[in-house]
């Protein structure tokens, strides 16, 4: 399985960037999907996560500032980031699990079994 993020990039603080991920097997339109990030000197940290039935979950840090969602047919999850600060810079990562509903414990990283290579997000 492979997963491959896109849309990182530069931008200044207050700006927008929408990342994507395409996933190789169409097989995980019926997983947990989300993203997380890890800036540098910091642990990885979830951001945010969807169930097979649509229902997300966000972390507090990105709640009312990012979007998640996921297209089925193309097979792509997108997370579309606004109101972009320093300290959202970071890799950002798009992750799959083996399951189709992401739970309450969505967050605990270990639990997630797959990753792409990340995308850097660098915010000024």
């Amino acid at each position: 399985v492979q997963l491959v993020e896109s849309g990182g990039g530069s931008v200044q603080a207050g700006g927008s960037l929408k990342l994507s991920c395409v996933a190789s097997e169409r097989g995980l339109n019926r997983n947990c999907m989300g993203w997380a990030r890890q800036a540098p000197g910091k642990e990885r940290e979830g951001l945010a996560a969807i169930g097979v039935d649509g229902s997300t979950h966000y972390a507090d840090s990105v709640k009312e500032r990012f979007t998640l969602s996921r297209d089925k047919v193309n097979n792509t999850l997108s997370l579309q980031m606004s109101g972009l600060s320093p300290e959202d810079t970071a890799i950002y990562y798009c992750a799959a699990r083996d399951r189709a509903t992401c739970g309450s414990n969505w967050a605990a990283l270990s639990k997630w079994a797959y990753w792409g290579q990340g995308t850097q997000v660098t915010v000024s």
